[in-house]
């Protein structure tokens, strides 16, 4: 027998790592076990069980019974406003069933938010103004609230299978929950999104409308000044001095009639001036001929006055609608303005005519160009009140020139 050399002992009991010799006498340290075990021997659960995945199983457990009450209140709301279709009462019934589908939609992502952690962005509301048809017809055509519906249709047959897989993980494959519970999160936060999402454009749509609408505020209370001070400051101060002067002139006509008569004159002349203003205030209004001739014999009207010689074109088929009628004859009123104090033109062309279904107006002129819609500028505001009715303002004027600016309008007749 051959003896262990240097020493008589035994060589070292216990595990020894591969390639690593171990010293004699030194103690090794057994590798950790790829999992625990508790003090009965049992396996503990791995790490991805806690807190966050047991609000998830929550949420998908909770699917089921929202599931149903959202697919029951879409299936009543199409049956009863498909059966009621041939009465009024048809379209609000289907328009209330929306509006609880769209608030059924709200309470899920919610529900996502503090459950999954999935943030969704809440969807602008539809215009609200009591019982009014302009709500009715809101909801009617809101996309939020018909994908809300869709939601709670498909819904149902997932929250059947989520509730099941959840129950079978919880019960029979414990191992496997973290497993099933995150497949389960990621199918339905991807149909939350995938429905219950606002669209960009439609919302990018509504933050474009709102500035629109307060560019439109904004003008109109401009204007409304303007006419109140137009008003304080001219007519009205022409009136009370007429007033004044004919209260004179009554008390002196008897003692003087030579005086009284002068004096009545007077006031005659005063009054010419005060229907002359208010002529001026009310074309600055409306122009009576736009509102009896149409846009045509207005443009003329408006062009004569230019102190540059203009060249009209109009080109219509007919007479648009007054609204429209009206921001025209005033965009191409501003542009001739333009034209008389900064272009330094000798002659311009006014066009109008309609293409497609648009109203187009172009202005044009031979003079020093480098116009420019910078912001706070005559044309920025110019551009500002015809998007306001999904219009826009095109700009074309280089330094030296020519000028070319064309405002398109949507054609309503």
């Amino acid at each position: 027998m051959t003896a262990t050399a240097g020493t008589g002992a035994s060589p070292p009991r216990g595990p020894v790592r591969a390639g690593v010799p171990t010293a004699p006498g030194v103690p090794t340290t057994p590798p950790a076990p790829t999992t625990a075990s508790g003090p009965d021997g049992r396996r503990l659960p791995p790490p991805a069980f806690g807190g966050r995945m047991w609000k998830q199983v929550t949420h998908l457990l909770l699917d089921l019974p929202l599931a149903i009450l959202g697919f029951v209140c879409a299936i009543t709301m199409i049956t009863l406003g498909a059966g009621l279709a041939v009465t009024l009462l048809g379209l609000p019934a289907l328009a209330g069933g929306l509006a609880l589908c769209r608030l059924l939609g709200r309470l899920d992502r919610a529900r996502a938010r503090s459950l999954l952690g999935v943030d969704i962005a809440e969807p602008s509301s539809p215009r609200r103004r009591g019982r009014s048809l302009i709500w009715m017809w809101s909801v009617l055509g809101d996309p939020v609230a018909w994908r809300s519906v869709l939601y709670a249709v498909i819904r149902l047959p997932w929250g059947i299978l989520a509730f099941v897989v959840i129950l079978v993980g919880l019960v029979v494959a414990f191992p496997l929950l973290p497993f099933l519970v995150r497949a389960g999160v990621a199918v339905d936060a991807a149909m939350t999104r995938a429905l219950l999402s606002p669209s960009p454009v439609t919302e990018r749509r509504i933050v474009e409308l709102e500035a629109d609408r307060g560019a439109v505020v904004d003008s109109a209370a401009a204007e409304a000044r303007r006419i109140e001070r137009d008003l304080h400051d001219g007519a009205q101060a022409r009136l009370v001095n007429l007033a004044m002067g004919l209260g004179l002139a009554k008390e002196v006509l008897a003692a003087d009639p030579d005086a009284g008569a002068r004096m009545v004159d007077e006031a005659h002349s005063e009054a010419k001036l005060v229907i002359r203003e208010l002529r001026d205030l009310a074309r600055g209004i409306q122009p009576a001929i736009l509102t009896d001739r149409g846009l045509g014999a207005a443009l003329d009207s408006l062009a004569s006055s230019c102190l540059v010689p203009v060249a009209v074109v109009v080109e219509l088929p007919g007479r648009p609608v007054p609204a429209l009628e009206r921001i025209a004859y005033f965009t191409a009123a501003e542009l001739m303005t333009n034209i008389s104090k900064h272009s330094g033109a000798r002659s311009a062309r006014l066009a109008v005519r309609r293409v497609g279904g648009t109203l187009e107006i172009e202005v044009t002129d031979d003079g020093r160009g480098g116009a420019s819609a910078t912001p706070g500028g005559g044309l920025a505001g110019l551009g500002e009140r015809l998007s306001s009715v999904d219009g826009e303002l095109e700009v074309d004027s280089p330094p030296g020139g020519p000028t070319a600016i064309r405002a398109r309008l949507p054609w309503r007749a």
